[in-house]
């Protein structure tokens, strides 16, 4: 089997690694370009509509993107079932002129219930709660991860797993930034299920490590890293091809409202790969050698 020099081409792929790290920090400077922040870090407004009949939602939020908004795009508008042929539309404005232009769409299309259409605004105050607590989870499952890597493997494990997650979430959001999609609390989850889908590719290719440092006592630090890489990779290319498979078809055909639920696993399924050998195993083995090589990695 072909061994790939995996290590070897860190000084090659780290500086790529940083310079992206960079752009993507400076983009998010709001000034700059920043995060477009969705209805449930901004707030907006809500509709609750009595239909007297079922009604298509796809056919909703497509008469909805006759109505011209400005900036906003109400084809991305949240609509939700609730009891009955109730459906709730949540949209990220606050101009009661276009309000009253979609009350009258609504009633102009669809046959809805008397006193069946009320509206009512979300609150910021509510939004930046929402924002805190999404932040706030992402953070502290980083936190959670260094403390569990820690007590299972070593510190330095630990400190290469968090960073290419960070590395993973960081050039993620400078996407979003760049292409101005819009981050909601769906995205969020998004972000999670980045963390942990990197996290899992990094320790499988750390466990293997840390049995090599056991068995193979003659290779170096650097060729037991590397082999274990190659070891891994049969797994780690299997894994990545068909979670990104599902992903993709999802960021095709999912529409507007899970277009950036998917791009951000998409990205996450790509960078995630990448920083698992170039991002994590680098910092281990530099932190490895600086501690004293083999004798005090295991």
């Amino acid at each position: 089997m072909r061994q790939f020099d995996f290590l070897g081409k860190t000084k090659i792929f780290l500086p790529i690694s940083l310079v992206l790290i960079l752009i993507s920090m400076i983009v998010l400077i709001p000034g700059i370009r920043g995060l477009r922040m969705g209805i449930d870090f901004t707030g907006g407004m809500e509709f609750e509509v009595l239909f007297t009949g079922p009604e298509d939602i796809a056919d909703i939020r497509s008469k909805l993107g006759t109505i011209d908004a400005g900036d906003v795009d109400l084809t991305t508008s949240v609509i939700q079932d609730a009891e009955g042929n109730k459906k709730v539309i949540t949209l990220q404005l606050d101009d009661s002129q276009i309000a009253d232009e979609i009350v009258a769409m609504l009633q102009a299309n669809y046959s809805i219930a008397e006193d069946g259409i009320s509206r009512s605004l979300i609150g910021q105050q509510v939004s930046k709660t929402l924002a805190e607590k999404g932040w706030q989870s992402v953070l502290l499952a980083l936190l959670a991860i260094l403390v569990y890597i820690s007590w299972r493997f070593r510190l330095r494990y630990a400190v290469g797993a968090v960073a290419a997650v960070l590395h993973d979430v960081i050039i993620a959001l400078g996407l979003f930034a760049i292409f101005q999609v819009e981050v909601n609390l769906a995205t969020i989850a998004a972000f999670l299920t980045i963390v942990g889908y990197s996290l899992n590719d990094t320790i499988v290719i750390y466990d293997r490590i840390r049995e090599n440092l056991k068995i193979e006592r003659r290779k170096t630090v650097f060729e037991i890293i590397n082999h274990s890489v190659n070891q891994s990779l049969s797994r780690t290319l299997n894994t990545s091809i068909t979670t990104f498979i599902p992903v993709i078809i999802l960021f095709l055909f999912g529409g507007s409202v899970l277009r950036g639920f998917s791009l951000a696993l998409l990205i996450g399924v790509i960078v995630g790969t990448y920083s698992s050998m170039y991002i994590a195993n680098p910092i281990l083995y530099a932190w490895t050698m600086k501690a004293g090589g083999v004798k005090t990695a295991k």
